[in-house]
């Protein structure tokens, strides 16, 4: 089912009544994203709009779907999720919805030039060799050109409602990330996934605990126990607060082998990278990989089982 799921694209699939997923193609990672038409009184709401780099062929879409899509919501600013919102706003006439947290991180991203200098930087300062966290920077804002969202749009924020679907906060894999939650049906977005785990990494001016974070979403999810999850990629969950679990598992693994490579002398989180993720990676992984580093270290200094020291130049931890 999965492996369908992956290569029907641009066709909307009814998974349940009122709900169509549409699978669009991404060039990397998962190779897809899922967003979903879900249907209310006046007309649809599309959640998510896919990456703008690939023309989506919204007219033929639009045409499978039988009545007008009224609004458009953004769960979280990467670009599989925001890239294409310029283009499914235009076909659809809707206007944009999406979170102020959220919002003001896809300006602070996408909408400004320096972003590639400002994460240059950071890189740097976590132990990134030049010539390294050059080819990282290289590889990581390739789709920034791509990415088209929409400025201005109506601002929401957790506790609000769209048509009927309450909006929960959800951060973690974006410290912004937005749910739907209606009845028992959580529209997920990235928080939940299977049988891929999410990526929690820490980025500049991001906040300071995105594991943390996304443990806690991860907890709600479970306490909110729906009885099914859609989401971003990958398959549907049909146990969320099982998936919720076994995703806490996997990350307080992780934190052990993170503290497992922690000793006496000062190490920086791309020095740890390659002792979690090993040393072999392209220079797009290994940003992923010293983000998801970061996370974790970050997680074990606010847990007290590691420390931080940093100076004008570097950032280091050691075991405590």
């Amino acid at each position: 089912m999965a492996h369908a799921i992956e290569h029907t694209f641009a066709t909307p699939v009814e998974v349940e009544p009122g709900i169509l997923r549409l699978t669009l193609p991404l060039p990397s990672g998962p190779k897809h994203v899922h967003c979903y038409f879900l249907r209310g009184d006046d007309g649809w709401t599309l959640v998510d709009t896919g990456l703008g780099l690939m023309e989506t062929p919204w007219d033929d879409i639009l045409e499978q779907v039988d009545g007008p899509v009224v609004r458009i919501f953004i769960t979280h600013m990467h670009p599989d999720h925001v890239g294409g919102a310029q283009a499914a706003a235009r076909a659809t006439g809707a206007p944009v919805t999406q979170g102020r947290l959220d919002y003001t991180q896809c300006e602070r991203v996408w909408g400004t030039d320096d972003w590639p200098e400002r994460i240059a930087e950071w890189f740097l300062r976590n132990g990134v060799p030049p010539e390294r966290a050059q080819e990282m920077i290289d590889s990581g804002h390739v789709f920034a050109d791509f990415v088209h969202y929409v400025r201005d749009p109506a601002l929401i924020d957790p506790g609000d409602e769209i048509d009927g679907w309450r909006v929960l906060a959800t951060p973690g894999h974006a410290d912004g990330h937005l749910c739907l939650y209606r009845a028992g049906v959580l529209i997920a977005g990235d928080s939940i996934l299977t049988p891929i785990t999410p990526a929690v990494g820490l980025y500049p001016k991001s906040r300071p605990d995105p594991l943390g974070d996304y443990l806690d979403s991860l907890h709600r999810i479970a306490e909110l126990a729906p009885h099914v999850s859609y989401g971003g990629h990958g398959a549907t969950v049909t146990e969320p607060a099982v998936r919720a679990h076994e995703i806490v598992g996997h990350h307080d693994e992780r934190l052990d082998r993170t503290q497992a490579a922690l000793d006496a002398e000062p190490r920086s989180g791309y020095e740890i990278s390659h002792a979690l993720f090993g040393r072999d990676l392209p220079p797009i992984q290994r940003r992923f990989a010293v983000a998801e580093t970061l996370s974790h270290l970050e997680r074990l200094v606010v847990l007290g089982r590691a420390a931080r020291a940093e100076d004008d130049r570097t950032v280091t931890y050691t075991a405590t």
